[in-house]
């Protein structure tokens, strides 16, 4: 029986084409962000094992691919088996996401870099997955952030650039949602929720987009963390009905808003009137490390997020010892680079030449370089009797017009082109 040739579950090969059009997406946000003066920067796939998991990452935490000690013994292998500690066998793991790795950078390098530094990430993470559609093992993150500024503008940079690249990307009827973790606190505390239950009352919040608000209320009050008084069914959907009217100077705000959280919350909705900016006072993000504003990419044709980010102000004090801000947002790359086409005004004539078997080689390569040397992308092909069959594979590989060559061509100017997949 032959081997299985496909890649491991959850991982993706590319073909010529459909890397094309990520190649494409990716130029394009690069471009963008760094017109935003964002500079771009590179870590290792792997970290520190004990980094992966010092409590940052949230439940994804859970997900991080170990990579198992060297040396190891059949009697460590027992002994971890034995007491659960699988962990224990690895010293290091494949990155989860792009933002720990960030950190630990931002500690290393803290004396080389400016005041306040605008990073640029855009590469692949591994997360221990489920499968599914939309979902894998290996993708790839764009990620902004901005590190060493504590007020509004960060956010206001983040939200700006990345609805930049989204319209760049011709990607519209995209809404921002907006969130921050003190709102959120004041409704877990109007709940009587204990504060050693709130982060696993956020995951279980987390969910309302799967569950519904009565699923929710059934697990919070499973899991011990509100009791049979409050309504939180009714409340959920409350509050899923909110918008920017909570508290007009008339009426008086509800018990769990926090004023100030609300206020920075308008100011940023004020500062961006061409952006469609929404208010979800259930939006929680995942991620255990945000203190402070919370986002997401919603679109009405798609029941999840196309990206997010936040204020993760206490993470990078982990690793330095001392407080310092931070922001940041990322773009669902896999969620949206099916959504979009290269177009082609921005990427260079692709032309092909056919030619017959007479022709000199070195009359075919110096068509070639001319072309070429004009900017366009040129492939070499010999004709063939199913030259049909020739013509529909490279169409599909993108390319855009086609030229016989005969023995006789002596410059491109003398090149028949015609137009392919018209």
């Amino acid at each position: 029986m032959a081997a299985s040739v496909t890649p491991p579950r959850g991982m993706r090969d590319f073909l010529p084409a459909e890397k094309a059009r990520r190649e494409h997406a990716l130029g394009v946000i690069r471009r963008v962000y760094a017109s935003h003066g964002f500079d771009e920067i590179e870590t290792p796939v792997m970290e520190d094992a004990s980094r992966l998991h010092a409590g940052l990452g949230g439940d994804n935490e859970k997900l991080a691919f170990a990579v198992m000690k060297r040396g190891l013994t059949g009697d460590d292998l027992a002994a971890a088996a034995a007491s659960g500690d699988a962990l224990s066998l690895a010293d290091l793991g494949l990155r989860y996401d792009l933002t720990v790795p960030l950190a630990r950078f931002y500690a290393t390098h803290q004396a080389e870099l400016p005041p306040v530094f605008r990073a640029i990430q855009i590469a692949p993470v591994w997360r221990a997955e489920r499968p599914q559609k939309g979902r894998y093992r290996q993708f790839v993150q764009c990620d902004i952030d901005i590190i060493g500024e504590a007020g509004p503008l960060a956010e206001l940079e983040l939200l700006t650039a990345t609805v930049a690249a989204l319209d760049e990307l011709g990607l519209t009827g995209c809404t921002i949602r907006l969130n921050d973790r003190r709102i959120l606190a004041g409704v877990l505390a109007s709940w009587g929720v204990a504060d050693d239950l709130r982060e696993r009352a956020l995951i279980t919040i987390d969910k309302l987009d799967k569950i519904g608000p009565e699923g929710v209320a059934r697990e919070l009050r499973e899991l011990g963390i509100v009791g049979g008084s409050a309504d939180v069914a009714a409340e959920l959907v409350a509050l899923a009905n909110a918008d920017w009217h909570l508290h007009d100077g008339v009426v008086p705000p509800p018990s769990w808003l926090d004023l100030d959280a609300y206020r920075d919350l308008l100011a940023l909705r004020t500062a961006l009137p061409g952006a469609a900016i929404e208010f979800d006072p259930t939006l929680v993000r995942g991620m255990g490390y945000y203190t402070g504003t919370i986002f997401e990419i919603a679109h009405p044709d798609f029941g999840y997020s196309l990206g997010g980010g936040g204020r993760y102000d206490g993470m990078i004090g982990r690793f330095l010892g001392r407080e310092v801000p931070a922001c940041g947002f990322s773009i669902g790359f896999e969620r949206i680079v099916d959504l979009i086409g290269a177009s082609a005004a921005d990427r260079p004539r692709a032309v092909v030449l056919v030619y017959d078997a007479d022709v000199p080689q070195g009359a075919l390569l110096a068509l070639k370089a001319e072309l070429v040397a004009s900017g366009a992308r040129v492939r070499l092909e010999r004709r063939v009797k199913n030259f049909r069959a020739l013509l529909d594979r490279v169409t599909a590989d993108g390319f855009d017009a086609f030229a016989p060559v005969t023995a006789d061509a002596t410059d491109a100017s003398s090149l028949a082109f015609r137009e392919l997949g018209a």
